[in-house]
C-alpha cells in the first residue's frame, strides 16, 4: 500500500571496505528473549546475518511490523535472521544488541524503545563494523555515523495531519480534547504531540484538558481514558497517539454510557484492521495511518548496501489518511 524510495550510488572505497570487512554469520541467537529464524548454527553460504532487536509486542500495529519484518527476512529470501522482543525495555534491546554483536552478525536493525541512552551501544556496533539500520523510530544522537539509515514514518507530521483534521473540521466551535500519548521518552509519543499542539496552537476552540500516557497498549488506553472520564464530564474529543489506545477508550467511553464517534469524537493514528473496522463503524472519527509493513524495504537496504550501494539517510515512508467511507472501501484488501 505505502512504499518508499532510495537512491543506489557509487560506494566510496572506505565504505566499500566496510562492507567487504563484514564478519560472516556466527551462531545463533544467545538473547534469551530472541529466536532465530536461520539455521540454528548460524547463517550459511550465501545468507546474510541480521540481528533484529524489536521493541515489543504492545499493538496490534507491532504485530503487523513484526510479522512483515519475518517474513521479509527469509533464508529464502537470502537472510539469516535473529529476532529479538525486548518487552518495551531498553535494557533488553541493548542487551539484544550486544547479543548480535557478539555473534559478528552482518547487519542490525532495530525500533527503538526511547530515543535517548543508545550512543554507547550503536558506539560499540560502529567498532565491530557492523552497520546499524533504524526502523520505525530515531534515536537522540549527536553523532549520525553510528546508524546508516533511518526508515519510517514521519511522526511529527502525523500528528500534524490528526491536529489539521480537528481544528478544520471539530475545531469550529469550542471542543475539549484529552490525549492519550504513546511510551513516555519515545519517538512516536514526542513527535506526535508535538505535530499536534502545533497544528492547534492558533485556533482558540481547541483546548487540550489532559494528557496522559497509555504506554501504545489497549488495556492502559481504557484504564487512562477511565480516569479522563471520572475527572472530566465534557470531553469532545479523543486523540489518540495509536489506534490500540484508541480503541480502548472506545470501551471506556461506552462503558460510561456514552456513544463514542457522537458524544465524544475519537482520533487515532496508525491504521490497523481494528481500528479501521471502528472507523468504518462510525466508533473512530478520523484516522491518520502509520505504515507498519517495513520488511519488503528493510530487505531492500540491506541487499542494497551489501551489494556496495548507499541509502539515503533518512527514508520516509507514504501514509494515508481514512474517514469512514475512506475505511469502509480500504477494509476488504486491508493487509494488517
Amino acid at each position: 500500500m505505502a512504499s518508499t524510495t532510495f537512491h543506489k550510488r557509487a560506494i566510496t572505497a572506505g565504505i566499500a571496505a566496510l562492507v567487504l570487512g563484514l564478519s560472516a554469520c556466527a551462531g545463533g541467537d544467545g538473547d534469551s528473549t530472541g529466536d532465530s529464524t536461520g539455521d540454528s548454527g548460524g547463517g550459511g553460504g550465501d545468507l546474510i546475518s541480521v540481528g533484529f532487536a524489536q521493541v515489543g509486542a504492545e499493538s496490534g500495529w507491532r504485530t503487523a511490523n513484526t510479522t512483515s519484518i519475518k517474513d521479509a527476512l527469509t533464508q529464502e529470501n537470502g537472510f539469516d535472521l535473529k529476532f529479538s522482543d525486548a518487552q518495551q525495555k531498553q535494557e533488553n534491546q541493548i542487551q539484544a544488541i550486544r547479543s548480535y554483536i557478539a555473534q559478528g552478525v552482518d547487519y542490525i536493525a532495530f525500533s527503538p524503545v526511547v530515543e535517548s541512552g543508545w550512543d554507547a551501544v550503536l558506539e560499540e556496533a560502529k567498532t565491530a563494523n557492523i552497520p546499524v539500520i533504524l526502523t520505525d523510530r530515531a534515536v537522540d544522537t549527536e553523532d549520525e555515523s553510528l546508524y546508516v539509515t533511518f526508515i519510517g514514518s514521519d511522526f511529527v507530521e502525523e500528528g500534524r495531519r490528526i491536529g489539521a483534521y480537528v481544528s478544520e473540521t471539530l475545531g469550529t466551535e469550542p471542543i475539549k480534547v484529552v490525549e492519550l500519548q504513546g511510551t513516555t521518552g519515545s519517538a512516536p509519543a514526542i513527535d506526535r504531540k508535538t505535530g499536534f499542539e502545533d497544528a492547534t496552537k492558533d485556533n482558540p476552540n481547541v483546548e487540550i484538558i489532559a494528557s496522559q500516557t497509555g504506554n501504545f497498549t489497549r488495556a492502559e488506553g481504557k484504564t487512562v481514558m477511565e480516569g479522563f472520564l471520572q475527572a472530566y464530564p465534557d470531553i469532545d474529543v479523543v486523540y489518540a497517539h495509536n489506534d490500540d489506545m484508541g480503541l480502548g477508550a472506545i470501551e471506556a467511553i461506552e462503558a460510561a454510557g456514552k456513544v463514542p464517534g457522537q458524544d465524544i469524537k475519537v482520533v487515532t493514528i496508525d491504521g490497523v484492521k481494528d481500528g479501521m473496522q471502528a472507523l468504518a463503524d462510525g466508533k473512530i472519527t478520523y484516522i491518520v495511518e502509520c505504515n507498519p509493513l517495513l520488511g519488503p524495504d528493510l530487505a531492500d537496504i540491506i541487499k542494497t548496501l551489501d551489494e556496495g550501494g548507499t541509502v539515503e539517510k533518512r527514508i520516509v515512508t507514504k501514509d494515508e489518511e481514512f474517514d469512514q467511507e475512506a475505511a469502509i472501501a480500504a477494509l476488504p484488501d486491508r493487509q494488517y
